[in-house]
């Protein structure tokens, strides 16, 4: 799924993960993989620009978009997004205070296996891997 880098991207993409996960009749997983679609499209339209200032009327720039992929397959959730920034993504340790910073700990603790690629043709793609559950 293409989604612009805007601000309302992860609603969007989990609205898609909702649907596609009920067509899959995988509802059992639904919540887990809003939100970690949430966490990780989040964090790609960040490392897009989407969320710090390069938007102009509420519009993305040409080429700010990032991608989503989910697919199954034996017992396993994929879920992928793709964005075009080459910078790795980071897992922090947050403070009590802070307001970001914890949806990589996130995608962790949800997931049974999560990365990253970064792409020869630019951007990276970051990953995580769900069991199935019945």
């Amino acid at each position: 799924m293409l989604i612009a880098a805007l601000p309302s991207a992860a609603g969007r993409a989990r609205t898609y993960t909702r649907w596609a996960l009920r067509t899959w009749r995988l509802d059992t997983m639904v919540e887990t993989a809003e939100l970690l679609v949430s966490e990780l499209v989040t964090n790609a339209v960040k490392a897009t620009g989407g969320l710090n200032g390069s938007l102009r009327a509420g519009r993305a720039e040409t080429g700010s978009s990032i991608y989503l992929c989910l697919s199954t397959f034996s017992e396993k959730l994929l879920i992928e997004v793709w964005d075009r920034s080459d910078e790795s993504p980071h897992r922090r340790t947050a403070s009590d205070d802070d307001e970001n910073g914890r949806g990589l700990v996130l995608v962790q603790a949800l997931s049974k296996d999560w990365g990253y690629e970064t792409l020869y043709s630019g951007g990276k793609i970051v990953w995580c891997e769900c069991l199935i559950l019945e």
